[in-house]
Formats: C-alpha cells, sequence, structure tokens
C-alpha cells in the first residue's frame, strides 16, 4: 500500500477530482464539490512540485477541503440563490393570500379548512361561521392564520 502511495502522481488526484464531481452529481448538496476542488488543486500542486511526499499531499487535501467547504458555505449564506419559484417546496405558504369558503365553522379560534386534497388547520383571532369567506393571511407552522373577509 505504501509503495502505490509513493508513485501517486498529479493525474491520480485530477481522476480522484472527476469522481468526486460525479458523486456530486447523485447527491443533494455541495457535498463533494469542495473535496473535488481540493484534489484538482493538489494534483495541479503535484504537477509543479513532482517530489511532494504523499504525508504532505493527504495533509493539505484534507485542509483544503475543510476550509473550501466551510469558505463555500459562508458563500452561499451571504448570496443565497434566486428563484422564480421561492414557495416550491413551501407548500403552506403557497395559500398565503388565497381566499376560501369555510365548510365549518371556527370554533374557540381554531378549526379545519380543505384546501384541495388536504386538510389544514387555521386558526383565526375571533370564531367565523360556516359559509363565511376567509382569508388566508399567515402561516405558523403547519396552521394557517385566517381572517373573515
Amino acid at each position: 500500500m505504501v509503495e502505490f502511495l509513493d508513485n501517486i502522481e498529479f493525474w491520480h488526484w485530477w481522476m480522484a477530482a472527476a469522481a468526486f464531481l460525479i458523486l456530486e452529481m447523485f447527491a443533494p448538496g455541495a457535498i463533494f464539490l469542495w473535496v473535488a476542488v481540493s484534489s484538482a488543486v493538489i494534483g495541479t500542486a503535484l504537477l509543479a512540485i513532482p517530489d511532494m511526499g504523499w504525508e504532505l499531499q493527504f495533509l493539505i487535501w484534507g485542509v483544503l477541503a475543510v476550509i473550501s467547504a466551510l469558505v463555500g458555505r459562508m458563500y452561499i449564506r451571504k448570496n443565497p440563490i434566486q428563484t422564480d419559484q421561492p414557495t416550491l417546496n413551501k407548500r403552506g405558504e403557497q395559500y398565503v393570500g388565497r381566499t376560501f369558503t369555510l365548510e365549518e365553522p371556527v370554533e374557540n379560534g381554531t378549526g379545519k379548512i380543505k384546501v384541495d386534497d388536504s386538510i389544514w388547520k387555521i386558526e383565526s383571532e375571533v370564531d367565523i361561521k360556516k359559509g363565511t369567506k376567509i382569508k388566508v393571511t399567515g402561516l405558523d407552522g403547519v396552521i394557517f392564520k385566517v381572517e373573515a373577509v
């Protein structure tokens, strides 16, 4: 095993980078991207400094992977990805602003409403009679905040 490690060349690191990029395509989020970038950097460094020991290569690779992951995470937090459908995976938020007709009354500030194929819990500051039009004004977890229209 040590003989193989002593014979690592730059293209081994580049192949590892390619393998990590392929893994990244199948994994959710940017998990293997940073490891792939680190592998490519080590491959390039090994091309420039061919007598670098394998111990130093793996040490730098590990440090670069951690640093690049942290820097990438900070960048994504500061610059979130903009989308034209911000509520795509936030089903409850898609209903904020819509109006519905109550099929059951809201009593003691709570009730239920059928929306499409789902039943949602609703909360209101006042009781509302059956048949009244209501508007979803907000969301508290999975509970709609509503008011009479």
